[in-house]
């Protein structure tokens, strides 16, 4: 944000605060709307309902044609609330009611946004089935192609670090060799076993 400030770069910085930190709310992280901490830096920065798709829409394309004109870069705080886990491993039941999680859900964007077509009679029930309909294959689609992905060489990874050659990577992948070597007879024990079972 200080370069993009400094030299009026064409960036829009979008955050999604959902309210937590893992297991922390974020009013414990900050005492002020994120959208605030762009003043700091001299640009504009505005607090969005996360939860309203047109609202959303309308700060962001106004931000992007602000950047665009050359006015220099906007941070979005779009406000909404993570409503599950943080990641498998979390359970939020340890450090938030489910009333609040309830009357978040209320406030489901794409519920919201089916209900103000449907009101402004801008899509009936055949629209949304094709919409599902499209977003199942899209999904079938996207869970096919990744685990039909090659796994890539890791190898690869420290080769573009740099553009030339750096003493400090060679090392670090000579190790990352040295402690991948160890594993490889746990991976041939784990296959015959695998094999084994069948």
């Amino acid at each position: 944000m200080v370069f993009a400030s400094s030299f009026q770069a064409p960036v829009v910085f979008f955050c999604q605060n959902n309210h937590w930190a893992i297991s922390v709310p974020s009013n414990v992280q900050t005492r002020v709307p994120l959208s605030n901490r762009a003043k700091g830096y001299g640009f504009p920065g505005i607090r969005v309902d996360g939860n309203d798709v047109i609202a959303v829409h309308a700060v962001t394309e106004w931000a992007l044609e602000h950047a665009r004109q050359g006015k220099g870069p906007v941070l979005i705080e779009a406000f909404t609330y993570r409503v599950g886990a943080h990641t498998t491993a979390d359970d939020p039941t340890k450090y938030r009611q489910p009333a609040e999680e309830d009357a978040w859900r209320a406030k489901d964007p794409l519920a919201r946004l089916e209900k103000y077509l449907r009101a402004e009679g801008l899509a009936d029930d055949a629209y949304f089935a094709k919409v599902k309909a499209d977003g199942d294959e899209l999904a079938a689609y996207v869970r096919r192609t990744a685990h039909d992905l090659e796994n890539p060489d890791i190898r690869q990874a420290f080769a573009n670090v740099y553009r030339e050659a750096h003493p400090l990577v060679a090392e670090e992948l000579a190790w990352f060799e040295e402690y991948s070597a160890g594993f490889a007879g746990e991976e041939e024990s784990a296959g015959h076993a695998a094999k084994a079972g069948h």
